[in-house]
């Protein structure tokens, strides 16, 4: 398994199905709506502070899951209903959907250092020899990064809906679902519109390598068709 599939599955153990297990078994202990959406929120708090205290690794999104956590709690604390708690996540994909967007205006697109994060140097080097050689590519990454934002900035939308309308104990799982869906929706549109507009351009990602797509050779007269 590579990292970037160990790295995955990390992320959907502590960030997914980490939070749903302690809200729903506290839940069926007795415990109230309000202590089990705190509890199980600090499973992210908790992995943001090991990343500064033991990682010694500091990052913006390091910072703004704390900072979202904390606001979000003494919000809580204010309105007393734990309906607040419940918004969190629009915190997170808000902001996520706001940056992507902010990154057009920049020389590099969202989805572009999104790669170069997840990738060693050798692909690095070639996604950046992608990016310089061919507009095409440039246009797929500035295209579906806004498409992100914009996606990013409804799915926030709709769990602040779902935070104030719902039921409090379904909206955890529901959140969750939302999450899998705009994810699986942007990667089909990212992978589906990316490749019909390289193919049109004579270009295709092999890996992350791009390449031409070699042209037939007209045939020759008197051949048969």
């Amino acid at each position: 398994m590579s990292g970037v599939h160990r790295g995955l599955l990390s992320v959907v153990a502590l960030e997914l199905a980490g939070p749903l297990a302690i809200f729903y078994g506290l839940r069926a202990a007795g415990v109230s709506q309000w202590i089990a959406l705190l509890a199980a929120g600090a499973l992210s708090a908790a992995r943001a502070v090991h990343d500064l205290v033991v990682e010694r690794r500091v990052s913006g999104i390091t910072v703004f899951v704390l900072g979202a956590m904390m606001l979000t709690v003494a919000m809580s604390f204010v309105a007393g209903s734990p309906r607040v708690l419940l918004i969190r996540n629009a915190w997170g994909t808000c902001a996520l959907g706001l940056w992507a967007l902010i990154t057009l205006c920049g020389r590099r697109p969202f989805l572009y250092e999104a790669m170069r994060v997840i990738s060693d140097r050798d692909k690095q080097q070639q996604w950046a020899a992608n990016w310089s050689d061919h507009p095409p590519f440039r246009q797929v990454l500035r295209v579906t990064t806004a498409v992100w934002g914009a996606a990013l900035l409804a799915d926030a939308a709709l769990r602040v809906v779902m935070a104030a309308t719902l039921p409090i104990d379904v909206v955890p799982l529901l959140d969750d679902v939302l999450l899998i869906i705009t994810l699986a929706a942007l990667l089909a549109f990212q992978r589906l519109y990316g490749r019909a507009y390289l193919r049109r351009h004579g270009l295709r990602l092999r890996g992350v390598e791009l390449v031409r797509i070699p042209v037939e050779a007209p045939g020759l007269p008197g051949e048969s068709r």
